[in-house]
């Protein structure tokens, strides 16, 4: 009659034990799965992707105060091929152009405000989404608070210019791997190329 207590409180612990281990593992296998409805954008320094980088399905509209490009190469509704591969499926993908736009346009090194590893290298931002920044090209190096929410974690964070370029910038509206991007903020005229 005295085991019988010790019993069930051993085969409670066990059982807890089990559960416990049990819970941790899934966490992180859901953790790394991607979303369906967004996609990762630029890189971190350790695996390439973070969980808090997701990118909308669509854009949104151009930033107020940016200046429409009087004569782009690649007006509005033009069927391009995407050179870029700021993203998975990215390079080779057709697009169309959703807008052109004249101002400078900006990579940036940054830490999301919601924590996990620095984004090196992000693929754009343009000046109207830094704030304060004026209207002169900035340096690369200087340090600079971004206005944009291409993805969870970049509005407010700090970020340093790593490069810069005057190209026109477009937005687009392409699929890759079976999801419709709108509004795709941004690619660089180099970036594109005549629909083949």
């Amino acid at each position: 009659m005295r085991k019988h207590p010790m019993t069930t409180i051993a085969a409670g612990v066990l059982g807890g034990a089990l559960v416990l281990t049990g819970c941790s593992t899934g966490g992180d296998q859901d953790q790394a799965t991607p979303s369906e409805t967004s996609q990762d954008h630029g890189s971190s320094s350790s695996t390439g992707s973070d969980d808090g980088m997701e990118h909308p399905m669509d854009g949104g509209p151009a930033p107020a105060g940016i200046e429409k490009a009087a004569s782009p190469k690649y007006p509005i509704d033009t069927e391009v091929t995407l050179t870029a591969d700021h993203m998975e499926g990215m390079d080779g993908a057709k697009a169309t152009i959703a807008g052109a736009y004249d101002t400078y346009t900006y990579a940036v090194n940054f830490t999301p405000t919601t924590g996990g590893e620095p984004v090196k290298d992000h693929k754009w931002v343009v000046q109207e989404e830094l704030k304060d920044a004026g209207d002169q090209r900035l340096a690369d190096g200087t340090e600079v608070t971004l206005e944009a929410e291409h993805m969870k974690g970049m509005k407010g964070a700090k970020a340093t210019i790593a490069s810069s370029t005057d190209q026109t910038v477009y937005m687009v509206d392409y699929e890759a791997d079976g999801m419709t991007m709108t509004n795709h903020k941004w690619v660089v005229e180099s970036e594109i190329q005549p629909a083949s």
